[in-house]
């Protein structure tokens, strides 16, 4: 029998992940899998507005962060439930005065992993989230509150422009720039100032605008923070700008060069980037285009590798992986096959091995998600554990049916990842009904107080 190079990658890969669970099953059980107890793992919930909190200690959900602003009022047009009736997500976003988040999607911790930002795509702002009190920054109190209602009134965040896609903090925290994907710049925020904003006190947040090409996706700074890449979904091209920080830290941004990308992203859909750990490379995903490129982190940057995944494999986010086993390039795949683990259909994620030198680069295999389109993706600061968030709820007949779910593995191994867990994100308990955690977008996973991927 002939299989194909996908075949034989696609066995190889679950064999490994076969081989490997009973070992990290016994781990489990026997106490040797810890985590530092002040770890979360935050998931963007772009269909419920709200932020799914895990433990990873217990592996399962600690908390939700509220950003509706349902339950505020006592009167029924303004409650999540209204007679019993729980509404579809179109209604519930355009009740009477809704003024919570809409299509919480982005989300990036700042270098010391003590706050992450996270936008609204439909409310055209971001959030500032304490990631130790697990508040939104800028809540007060809710005049209205009594016992069927909430106690807090959801700030309005900060206002950016049309579509914002991503967050990232500079690496000397000072600032958070928000790619404005509606349109063609990027809000520029001094984060002093929008910590300030927030909890309601005056002060223009925005420093300016950067102007860049057409519908920006991201930005992501070198490790000396002097280099800033803006990816776009709109142009086959990357953006690189000079940060040129003044005496205080704050950016004064120059454009250096502007790359033609059209050969690896042919389609103009680039919607995600990072900095390898060495700070040498940044790597990007073509998501219509069904490939990865890495380049050297430079002024004028120099094509490594262009690695392709298959048809329609789709690849959302990138995560690197390195510890004394291995170098590895993760990349989630917004693909859903069938005959999964248990026969459940599952999403993938393909495995670089960063190990080979650049210029060789391939997929060296893959294993499945345990979950339905996977997107976000994180590990901890030991690069051994790896969450996964996934869009999709799980199947009619699955263990966690109906719900969406982060799943993990332990990448001691880099190469051979081994499955730990499905962890259902569950609900929100609102006064007047249970809101569920629903389609999870980016997920970070934050130390606070540690120095983060961002730092």
């Amino acid at each position: 029998m002939n299989w194909s190079r996908r075949e034989v990658l696609k066995l190889a890969a679950m064999g490994a992940v076969a081989a490997a669970a009973p070992r990290f099953a016994a781990a489990q059980r026997e106490g040797s899998v810890s985590s530092a107890s002040r770890d979360r793992v935050l998931l963007c919930n772009e269909d419920s507005n709200t932020l799914s909190v895990i433990d990873p200690a217990t592996n399962s959900v600690r908390a939700t962060i509220n950003l509706t602003s349902f339950d505020e009022d006592p009167r029924p047009p303004f409650r999540f439930v209204t007679g019993g009736v729980v509404p579809a997500h179109a209604a519930m976003i355009n009740k009477p005065l809704y003024h919570g988040a809409i299509a919480i999607h982005g989300a990036a911790p700042s270098p010391d992993s003590r706050l992450i930002a996270t936008t609204g795509r439909g409310t055209s702002n971001v959030y500032l989230i304490d990631t130790e009190t697990l508040k939104v920054i800028g809540n007060a109190p809710n005049p209205q509150a009594k016992d069927d209602t909430n106690p807090e009134r959801l700030t309005t965040g900060i206002l950016v422009g049309r579509e914002p896609h991503e967050p990232t903090f500079t690496r000397n925290g000072k600032e958070l720039w928000v790619t404005v994907r509606g349109e063609n710049r990027i809000a520029i925020l001094d984060v002093e100032r929008a910590k300030r904003r927030s909890a309601g006190t005056a002060g223009d947040a925005i420093r300016g605008y950067l102007e860049t090409v057409s519908g920006p996706a991201q930005a992501w700074f070198s490790a000396d923070g002097r280099l800033a890449f803006v990816v776009s979904q709109k142009e086959p091209r990357l953006d690189v700008f000079e940060v040129r920080a003044d005496g205080q830290g704050f950016s004064r941004p120059k454009r250096a060069t502007t790359v033609d990308i059209k050969a690896q992203d042919p389609f103009a859909f680039t919607p995600f980037e990072k900095t390898s750990p060495d700070g040498r490379e940044i790597w990007l995903s073509h998501k219509l285009a069904d490939s990865v490129s890495a380049w050297s982190i430079d002024r004028n940057p120099k094509l490594l590798d262009h690695v392709k995944l298959g048809d329609k494999a789709r690849p959302n986010h990138i995560e690197f992986v390195e510890n004394t086993n291995g170098k590895a390039v993760y990349v989630s795949l917004a693909r859903v096959d069938d005959g999964g683990p248990g026969g459940i259909a599952s999403s993938r994620i393909a495995i670089i091995d960063r190990g080979v030198a650049p210029g060789g680069r391939t997929v060296a295999g893959s294993f499945f998600t345990h979950g339905r389109e996977a997107h976000g993706l994180w590990t901890n600061p030991e690069g051994t554990r790896l969450y996964v968030a996934h869009e999709q709820d799980e199947l009619p007949g699955t263990p966690n049916e109906g719900q969406t779910v982060c799943s993990v593995f332990d990448v001691t191994d880099p190469l051979k990842p081994g499955f730990v867990a499905q962890i259902p994100l569950g609900h929100l308990d609102l006064p007047s009904g249970k809101l569920r955690n629903k389609k999870s977008i980016n997920l970070v996973y934050v130390r606070p107080g540690a120095r983060s991927q961002a730092g």
